[in-house]
């Protein structure tokens, strides 16, 4: 554990010179910062079993949240297990989960990935990354949001709000999920990586957004660089 010390700010002349171990401090401070003004951000899809967990996932891509909310509870309902899914067509799969965005190949990943959990996993999904990121429209993205959130192998999932602030924060210069995902996990202890990702996640939707971020209400602007960020949105 870091000890007490002064407190952890960011500007032009200190990231000239910022060292490893400064940049790890400060990225610690970040998340500390963000714990005390969240201390219930949590995984926001409904689920209730592992399957149910991975299905929401698949379906969230480029899709809110809250929507996918609105389209599982019949979704679950309808098929509760791998094998429900595993013996019907896409297209069986397709009215539920219409207004969720690129239902299609949605519902053909999801049918495909529940023949694969059944003839290759006796229906049950696995919690190994490497593992999950070969099923049918699961990458490593939605591999780690499923381990991190079922005590699987540990993971600092990289989505559109982590990329976007891990920038911002000046705690990678890199723009590939993965690299950014290796350098977060190379500032932050191991223990942290889940509640990381999904602090972060929830300042992206709350506070660091894409266009115009509130960085007047931002509880962590002390300590962040603001890469890329408008002169007027600073402020």
């Amino acid at each position: 554990m870091l000890g007490p010390g002064p407190p952890v700010t960011y500007n032009a002349r200190v990231a000239r010179r910022e060292t490893v171990a400064e940049k790890r401090q400060r990225a610690v401070a970040i998340l500390d910062g963000l714990e005390a003004a969240m201390p219930d951000a949590r995984i926001e899809l409904d689920y209730r079993t592992p399957l149910e967990l991975l299905v929401a996932v698949i379906l969230s891509a480029q899709c809110t949240d809250k929507r996918v909310n609105l389209v599982t509870p019949a979704l679950f309902a309808r098929f509760p297990d791998a094998a429900s899914y595993a013996a019907v067509e896409a297209t069986d799969v397709e009215p539920f989960i219409r207004t969720c965005g690129l239902y299609r190949a949605k519902a053909k990943n999801i049918v495909a990935t529940a023949r694969m959990l059944v003839a290759e996993h006796s229906g049950q999904v696995p919690l190994v990354r490497d593992t999950l990121s070969q099923l049918p429209g699961v990458g490593l993205k939605t591999a780690g949001v499923v381990c991190i959130h079922l005590g699987g192998d540990a993971a600092f999932p990289v989505d559109t709000h982590v990329k976007r602030l891990a920038y911002r924060m000046g705690l990678t210069t890199h723009e590939d999920p993965d690299k950014v995902e290796k350098d977060l996990q190379a500032l932050l202890p191991r223990e942290r990586w889940t509640l990381g990702h999904q602090l972060l996640v929830w300042h992206g939707r709350r506070t660091c957004f894409a266009r115009s971020p509130d960085c007047g209400s931002c509880t962590v602007a002390a300590k962040c660089p603001k890469k890329g960020v408008a002169a007027s949105a600073k402020a």
